[in-house]
């Protein structure tokens, strides 16, 4: 097993253009983690991987490793145990004193990621914008080579300030106007609901499409940007949700990049409809961010 070497710096920005990631491809302190994945196809994104991924990509599963098990409440993807995880990154050569980009297809796979191996203190984790389009487009190179990473001590260490679970605190950020919901409108409207067993958001959330985050070419739009669209939220840390944990983490990270603090909702809306007790609302409470130009 590798021998422990000094913490990376944190990066200024947690997502990292493509063009910047070329002059990293052969550091050894550097570990890419490729995390496509399809909800409706569920071997897409590992066969995509077996056929081509970025040199020296490691693959991580949205269900078997960035996931836990399945219960009566903890939504449809719980996080996975922290000691579970952290045996995988150390299998997969991936440690803290490595600077971690990871990237998918569309951008909230790796967001999941990046929060993931930030709540287990990784300290330099970036999302590689526009994710494999992107770096193609640039004259990334692919291969369907795996990788040779010798394995890596990763002891079980979480940051518990980064998650909420408790009801509590959930209605605390819905009262105050810190609750984000990060669904699309029709979602959070009840208009439709095409995973869960209940439509509508919690009572008080603010609504933020995820996909509002990104420009035409799928990459992120500027902190600029991001500092217009959440702007109506109060200067305190957010608590963000979405169907099941996944597609608020692009939120989280967005929020992140211009300076706000944000906790993931992890259970997120199948996690509180689980609660027969737990009210549900449907239809605007606040005024549509993307509707509204920002």
């Amino acid at each position: 097993m590798a021998t422990h070497q000094s913490a990376p710096q944190a990066p200024d920005d947690p997502v990292l253009a493509p063009q910047d990631l070329l002059p990293l491809l052969n550091d050894p302190g550097v570990r890419l983690v490729d995390c496509r994945f399809s909800l409706a196809a569920p071997d897409a994104g590992p066969s995509a991987y077996r056929a081509s991924h970025l040199p020296g990509a490691v693959y991580l599963h949205l269900e078997k490793d960035l996931s836990g098990p399945v219960g009566p409440h903890g939504g449809r993807h719980p996080l996975p145990d922290p000691a579970r995880l952290a045996a995988r990154l150390s299998e997969l050569g991936v440690g803290r004193e490595h600077r971690v980009v990871v990237y998918d297809d569309a951008g909230d796979m790796a967001a999941r990621a990046w929060w993931l191996l930030t709540y287990l203190d990784y300290p330099a984790v970036q999302v590689l914008d526009g994710g494999v389009a992107a770096w193609q487009e640039i004259g990334g190179s692919m291969t369907a080579e795996p990788p040779s990473h010798p394995p890596v001590a990763v002891p079980v260490r979480v940051r518990p300030e980064l998650v909420v679970a408790d009801r509590a605190a959930v209605e605390d950020a819905a009262r105050t106007g810190r609750l984000v919901d990060s669904r699309a409108g029709e979602r959070y409207r009840g208009d439709i609901e095409p995973l869960d067993r209940r439509a509508g958001h919690i009572p008080g959330a603010r609504n933020f499409p995820w996909q509002g985050l990104k420009a035409a070419d799928g990459r992120y739009r500027d902190r600029e940007a991001m500092r217009r669209r959440f702007e109506a939220l109060p200067n305190a840390p957010a608590v963000v949700y979405c169907g099941s944990g996944v597609t608020a983490c692009p939120n989280v990270l967005a929020l992140t990049r211009i300076g706000r603090p944000a906790q993931l909702y992890a259970g997120s809306w199948s996690d509180w409809i689980s609660y027969p007790d737990r009210p549900v609302a449907v239809g605007p409470e606040y005024p549509d961010p993307d509707e509204a130009g920002s």
